[in-house]
């Protein structure tokens, strides 16, 4: 993956496979500590503890549709080329945490990418699970809950075109408004 948000796609894709109706993306970029760091945390099935031990192993997945699993063990890779890591913690019947840390000015560190347009991918084609989305940048940071917004909008849907070029419009906007001092 050359972006990091396609590893957090991955993870939250992962997070809806394991019937995740609630996902916890927090994501920090703090200059002064060279960090950049994502925590994403899930209400999915959660892994037996034999699979979180073996989960960084390309060859172990919980698919049956293929027996290689990358995605997990290419983001383990891409944080420590960094001088980061990833850390994993799960329980059966309660969910899934994972949190990556890389150098943030690290030469080897793949580009954020493009946040705004994962974020309203991943919102308007999984309108059933509650997002909460925090991106923090130094001492900027803005938060959006799908949950607030569907009480809001009730039954309209988040694909609906008007709300989908609001959101797609937030999104934009606070994603720009963060690296602005």
């Amino acid at each position: 993956m050359k972006e990091l948000s396609l590893h957090i796609l991955d993870i939250m894709q992962n997070s809806i496979v394991a019937g995740a109706d609630r996902i916890s993306l927090t994501l920090v970029e703090d200059s002064h500590a060279d960090l950049l760091s994502f925590r994403i945390e899930d209400n999915g099935k959660g892994m037996p503890k034999e699979m979180v031990q073996s989960v960084m192993n390309p060859f172990v997945t919980g698919r049956t549709t293929r027996r290689v699993g990358l995605g997990i063990p290419l983001l383990k890779a891409a944080a420590e080329l960094t001088g980061g890591g990833i850390s994993l913690s799960s329980r059966e019947g309660e969910g899934t945490v994972i949190e990556a840390r890389f150098g943030l000015s690290h030469i080897d560190r793949q580009p954020l990418g493009d946040m705004a347009g994962t974020m309203l991918g991943i919102l308007t084609s999984y309108e059933d699970i509650v997002f909460i989305y925090t991106h923090r940048v130094d001492e900027q940071e803005y938060t959006l809950n799908t949950q607030e917004m569907r009480d809001i909008l009730g039954d309209v849907s988040f694909s609906q075109p008007e709300v989908m070029l609001w959101l797609s419009e937030y999104l934009n906007e606070n994603e720009t408004a963060l690296y602005q001092k």
